[in-house]
């Protein structure tokens, strides 16, 4: 397992829709734990394989309570909203303030190609919804809550549209 380099906001690979998986194999199984590995190395919540320059639809999440492996998933339900501080690992330094559902249901398939059901709320949602955006080429900045939405007295620092 190795370390992969994470692409920056300025990389336009960022900005391209990544494709379906179609052969679950040892190339996978080797993205999928370099991915693991790039993710807690950087500390984050989420990566997806755009994010380390691979165009497949590919995403790992660790809210905390263990790695979820997400090929070709999908957002099957969605409810309420949240609008909380966002950033991303493709954009170091950066955060902002946006709107998402408070809760999301996502089908997916693990490694053995088996399709599985996700539930998350609060963060875990706010994680999937971020990690399946970037599989479409979409950046959270893209994403900005307007600024009469944002919680009271914050600072200068966050992203705003």
């Amino acid at each position: 397992m190795a370390i992969r380099k994470i692409k920056e906001d300025s990389d336009p690979i960022l900005r391209k829709k990544s494709r379906p998986v179609e052969v679950f194999d040892e190339r996978l199984f080797t993205l999928l734990d370099d991915m693991k590995d790039t993710l807690h190395q950087a500390e984050g919540v989420g990566l997806a394989a755009v994010q380390v320059g691979i165009l497949k639809r590919v995403v790992v999440v660790d809210c905390g309570d263990g790695l979820i492996e997400l090929i070709n998933p999908e957002i099957v339900e969605k409810g309420g909203e949240q609008i909380e501080a966002e950033g991303c690992l493709s954009m170091p330094g950066k955060r902002g303030f946006t709107q998402r559902p408070y809760y999301v249901k996502v089908r997916a398939q693990n490694r053995k190609g088996q399709w599985c059901m996700y539930k998350g709320e609060g963060l875990k949602a706010r994680c999937f919804c971020h990690e399946l955006d970037h599989l479409d080429g979409i950046l959270f900045t893209d994403r900005i809550a307007p600024r009469d939405k944002w919680p009271a007295q914050q600072d200068e620092a966050v992203v705003s549209k």
